[in-house]
C-alpha cells in the first residue's frame, strides 16, 4: 500500500474521518489491470451517480475492490447551493448506496446545478452571501439527517463571481463547517484555478479555512487557456498545486489525498507514478513536473447567466 502519512497521536481524525492515505478515482479504463494485477492504491473515490441504480460490470468491480480498500462515494448531482427544493429521491438513492457499500464518507460540491427544474449539467458558483449562507446550512443539517453521516463540501472552481457577494468563499465554506458539523473536501487544484481566474492569494485561502475539518485533499492538473484556467483534469499536477498540497498537508497535520485524471486518461501505472508525487510534496520536496499544456483549442465552462441570475434572485427573496 501507499500510505505516506505518518499518523501521529496528536492529531484527531477528522469528524471521525480517518487518513485513508493515497488514492486515486475508480474508472473503467483501469478496471482490467486493478483487477489482474490488483489495485495499488490506499483506497478509491467513486463517482456516486455512476452506481446509483446500477448492477453490472462497473458494480462488480466495485464489490471486488471494496472487500481490499475503502472507497469513497464522491456526488455531483446534490445541489446543495440550489434554491429548489432538495431531491428527497435522490438522497434516498445515495443512501441505500451508502449502506450497500459502506464508504468512508459521502463528498458533494458546494455549488448548484439547476433552478427550476432546470439542470445546467455544471458545478456552478454560489453567491456568497449570509442569505445563501443560512439556506445552504440549513440544506446541510437536512442531507446530513438523512444520510445518517457527516456531509463532505469540496470547494468548486470557478469562472465567474456574483457581484452580490459579500465575503470570500474561504470564509463561506468555512464558517458552514463550524456551523454545520460538516466536512471539507479542499480541492488545492479549484483553489489554484480559482485564485488566477479571480486574483485572490490561493495560499491565504487555505491558511484560513478550519484545519480540524478538512478530511481529504484533491490533486489534479488543469488546463491553461492563457488569461484563464480551466479545472480540465487533464494534465499532471503543476508545480504550484504542489506547493499547495504540501502547505494543506502542514496545516492538517495529514489528510487523505485523491488524484483526479478524468480526460486523456493515462495508464494505470502512469497514473500512480503521478499519485506517488505527492509523497515528496508532504517531505517538502518539489516534485519534477512538466510545464502544463496550454490548450490550443477554445474550452469553455457553459454557465448560463439567465440561469444565475433567477437563482440569484430566489435566494433573495
Amino acid at each position: 500500500m501507499l500510505n505516506s502519512h505518518a499518523h501521529s497521536t496528536s492529531v484527531p481524525p477528522r469528524l471521525g474521518l480517518p487518513d485513508l492515505g493515497l488514492g486515486v478515482g475508480l474508472r473503467h479504463t483501469h478496471f482490467q489491470h486493478i483487477l489482474k494485477h490488483g489495485v495499488g492504491v490506499d483506497w478509491f473515490e467513486i463517482i456516486s451517480e455512476n452506481f446509483i441504480d446500477h448492477y453490472g460490470y462497473a458494480r462488480h468491480v466495485l464489490e471486488q475492490v471494496a472487500v481490499k480498500v475503502p472507497i469513497v462515494m464522491h456526488g455531483v448531482s446534490m445541489s446543495i447551493g440550489s434554491s429548489d427544493a432538495l431531491n428527497l429521491a435522490y438522497l434516498q438513492k445515495l443512501r441505500q448506496l451508502a449502506d450497500e457499500i459502506r464508504p468512508a464518507w459521502i463528498s458533494d460540491h458546494l455549488c448548484w446545478t439547476g433552478v427550476s427544474s432546470v439542470n445546467s449539467h455544471d458545478l456552478l458558483p454560489m453567491p456568497l452571501t449570509e442569505a445563501s449562507f443560512r439556506h445552504v446550512a440549513q440544506r446541510v443539517r437536512q442531507v446530513q439527517e438523512i444520510l445518517g453521516r457527516p456531509l463532505v463540501l469540496e470547494n468548486p472552481s470557478s469562472y465567474m463571481q456574483f457581484v452580490q457577494s459579500s465575503m470570500p468563499e474561504w470564509e463561506f465554506l468555512g464558517r458552514l463547517a463550524e456551523d454545520t458539523g460538516c466536512g471539507i473536501l479542499l480541492d488545492v487544484n479549484n483553489v489554484y484555478v480559482s485564485a488566477f481566474n479571480h486574483r485572490f492569494d490561493a495560499e491565504h485561502y487555505i491558511r484560513q479555512l478550519p484545519h480540524s475539518h478538512v478530511v481529504q485533499i484533491h490533486l489534479a492538473g488543469p488546463t491553461d487557456c492563457g488569461d484563464v484556467l480551466i479545472d480540465s483534469h487533464d494534465h499532471p499536477v503543476p508545480a504550484k498545486v504542489w506547493e499547495l498540497y504540501a502547505l494543506a498537508q502542514q496545516l492538517t497535520g495529514g489528510v487523505s489525498t485523491l488524484l483526479e485524471w478524468d480526460g486523456n486518461i493515462p495508464d494505470y501505472p502512469t497514473l500512480l507514478a503521478e499519485l506517488h508525487k505527492a509523497r515528496l510534496a508532504v517531505q517538502g520536496v518539489l516534485p519534477d513536473v512538466t510545464a502544463s499544456a496550454k490548450q490550443d483549442s477554445a474550452l469553455s465552462t457553459p454557465i448560463d447567466f439567465h440561469l444565475a441570475h433567477d437563482y440569484a434572485d430566489h435566494l433573495a427573496v
